[in-house]
């Protein structure tokens, strides 16, 4: 085996572990006793492992109410930045219209922008909103879909709009012809074509809407039966002295539906990554 590749393994194997060791360390520590956590002597393993962190964090007050939200509001944003994002890939792609550069030149600049920064603007944005259409105003579960669509979409537009474009116009021209109309291709030719990029930008949402902590900290001000998990993590967190036990048991669970989302379209996000890259 050369050095080159002796190098490459090693680097590989590195940082594989430098990914996989906090996630060890988290689901570590959700199975130890409090004791072992507060003692000094810390050790990579534990011989005495218990579910007393789960038990507590699953009996806590509202635990799936929170788990629901999330779930409700991390799905709701997957498919409505999927659709949304697929019809304006298709509208920039394949239409000539004024100011369509324009328009592409703005979703990347956004992408630019810090959440931090956006924050404070859709704070107030919502509040107005909120005043005239019910249910995405402050203290609701729409408000945050919202945030999320407006943070997801300039992203997954950019990203569609390859996937979009490597499709041949001739499919669509040839259906035409036949007598389809645009809704018939757009749905039973050109969606079936790009669904690998939707899926690949479907992970993206899922993921920062399912972690966001700054948005619902930020709009769910009161309603606490409207609150998302990360946000409910802090009642594990006390002046006097943190429960890691119940942190690490709440973020192993909470982890765990990233893994399946992601093990049930690793496939299809392999393929829809691959055809980015060729595009």
């Amino acid at each position: 085996m050369s050095r080159s590749r002796l190098v490459a393994n090693a680097v590989a194997v590195t940082t594989a572990f430098l990914t996989f060791f906090p996630i060890y360390w988290m689901v570590l520590s959700a199975l130890k006793p409090t004791g072992e956590i507060q003692s000094l002597q810390v050790r990579p393993w534990t011989l005495a492992p218990t579910f007393e962190h789960f038990q507590r964090v699953l009996e806590g007050e509202n635990f799936g109410r929170y788990f629901l939200n999330s779930v409700l509001v991390a799905l709701t944003v997957v498919v409505l930045s999927g659709v949304v994002a697929f019809l304006a890939a298709v509208a920039v792609t394949r239409f000539r219209f004024r100011f369509r550069t324009t328009v592409l030149i703005m979703f990347l600049v956004a992408q630019m922008v810090p959440i931090e920064a956006l924050t404070i603007p859709l704070f107030f944005l919502v509040r107005d909103i909120g005043a005239v259409v019910p249910g995405v105003g402050l203290n609701t579960l729409g408000s945050l879909v919202l945030v999320h669509l407006a943070c997801s979409l300039p992203f997954a537009v950019w990203m569609m709009r390859g996937f979009v474009a490597a499709v041949p116009e001739a499919l669509e021209e040839a259906a035409m012809i036949d007598g389809a109309s645009r809704p018939v291709i757009l749905w039973r030719i050109l969606f079936p074509l790009v669904a690998p990029g939707l899926v690949a930008t479907s992970v993206f949402s899922f993921i920062a809407a399912w972690n966001d902590f700054i948005f619902a900290r930020t709009f769910i001000i009161s309603a606490k039966d409207n609150q998302t998990l990360p946000a409910a993590l802090l009642v594990f967190f006390k002046p006097d002295e943190n429960d890691w036990g119940g942190i690490m048991a709440a973020s192993t669970l909470m982890t765990i539906p990233v893994l399946i989302f992601f093990v049930a379209v690793q496939r299809r996000l392999v393929a829809g990554l691959g055809g980015a890259v060729k595009d």
